[in-house]
């Protein structure tokens, strides 16, 4: 891999494996929309986040489509895709089949071990690199006994005082908390980050993916509905919401980052990569699939001519993830700009503030309206960016483009 480097379209590929699983963890969480539920998504999405994370520094290394790596990814794949699949059953198995707590953790495992394997295949030469392999080997060797362990608890444990499901679930935390703090722990030194604008495409394109769920998530809320003006107004503003997301990452922040990380190297520049797209991504991921799971909600209230009519509000849970989405994908960027520009975007500040303190006059609104109130406050922040940063804005965008030869942006 060199600089300039770009994503290769086996990537791509191996994304969609991670679309169908963002939809499974929306699905699980709406399935069971209580607290318990919601922490059961977050954990399987801070879960698949660090699959996809292992392969986006190695694909930053090898290219992922030549020679024996290709064969490996499609492998990869397709234990990833079980993963997606047991999702459902990733802490409480269902009746019949085999145990899909086990097979979870075993397809886990298949996708870990092969990553390193791969890794260290791709390393060959890097003496350094192989070294820093062998030490994230403990970490993950840690989470893995912690996820199987989890998987194997036996169902009697459903009559201490504890319960079977709360031990699963504080051990899914430990191993969580084994791989994330032990990957810090290990420091950067020995990773290699060989092109930037590979890193920053690769994680541009899973921001994509995630948005894609949250549309995705407008449409099953309404399947099998009749069309009406309630659906395509929520559509509308569910877009405008979206779409207000998209811009405050693709619009000037994602440009910026890059030119920081291409000045950076060596270690400095994998400790940034990792700080900034490994850790500080997650929570905009998160916020993007819980905003999807408060679309699906709304939907489901103003398509719904039986349960719910438009007078309803979006009471607990559901209001909680449609605003709370948002608010954790604002902090998410509050921390990726503090981290590559050591400055506070103040519009998105006010913004995330503004969302907390209107969550309780959105919980008296209809869900329609507390949509519209969601779609205003992030539609008005973009405006806000655009006019107080607009002569900067227009200056880096124009140098971007005159770059990749695109020519000036104005008029774009």
């Amino acid at each position: 891999m060199t600089e300039g480097a770009t994503v290769t379209p086996l990537e791509l590929f191996f994304d969609l494996v991670f679309v169908y699983a963002l939809t499974q963890v929306t699905a699980l969480m709406a399935g069971d929309l209580t607290g318990r539920g919601m922490v059961h998504g977050v954990l399987v999405l801070a879960l698949l986040w660090w699959c996809w994370c292992c392969y986006a520094w190695l694909g930053n290394t090898v290219r992922a489509d030549e020679g024996v790596v290709r064969v490996a990814i499609f492998a990869v794949m397709a234990a990833m895709f079980v993963v997606a699949v047991t999702i459902p059953e990733a802490f409480t198995d269902l009746p019949g089949g085999l145990s899909g707590p086990v097979v979870f953790a075993g397809c886990y495992l298949v996708v870990r071990v092969l990553h390193l394997v791969i890794y260290w295949h791709a390393a060959r030469g890097d003496a350094d690199l192989r070294r820093q392999l062998l030490r994230a080997a403990l970490p993950m060797l840690g989470g893995a006994t912690l996820l199987f362990t989890a998987a194997l608890l036996p169902q009697r444990l459903a009559d201490t005082p504890l319960g079977v499901d709360n031990l699963r679930t504080l051990l899914w935390a430990l191993a969580l908390a084994v791989d994330y703090g032990g990957m810090l722990a290990i420091g950067a030194g020995g990773w290699r980050i060989f092109s930037a604008a590979h890193w920053t495409e690769r994680h541009g394109l899973i921001i994509i993916v995630a948005l894609g769920e949250s549309l995705v998530a407008i449409g099953v809320g309404v399947t099998a509905l009749p069309i009406s003006w309630p659906i395509i107004v929520a559509s509308f503003l569910g877009i405008a919401v979206a779409a207000a997301l998209w811009w405050a990452y693709f619009d000037v922040m994602a440009i910026a980052a890059e030119r920081v990380l291409q000045r950076a190297q060596g270690a400095e520049r994998a400790a940034l990569a990792r700080d900034s797209y490994t850790y500080l991504h997650l929570p905009m991921v998160a916020g993007i699939v819980l905003l999807a799971l408060g679309l699906k909600k709304v939907l489901s209230y103003v398509g719904d001519g039986g349960e719910h009519d438009l007078t309803d509000p979006l009471h607990g849970l559901g209001l909680y993830a449609l605003y709370g989405g948002v608010v954790l994908y604002l902090l998410g960027h509050l921390g990726f700009r503090l981290r590559n520009l050591r400055s506070v975007n103040w519009p998105r500040a006010v913004a995330m503030v503004l969302l907390v303190v209107l969550v309780p006059v959105a919980d008296r609104l209809p869900a329609l309206a507390a949509l519209a109130l969601l779609a205003l406050v992030c539609v008005g922040m973009i405006a806000a960016e655009v006019l107080l940063f607009g002569e900067v804005r227009r200056k880096l965008r124009d140098s971007f483009l005159d770059e990749h030869g695109a020519g000036p942006a104005h008029g774009r």
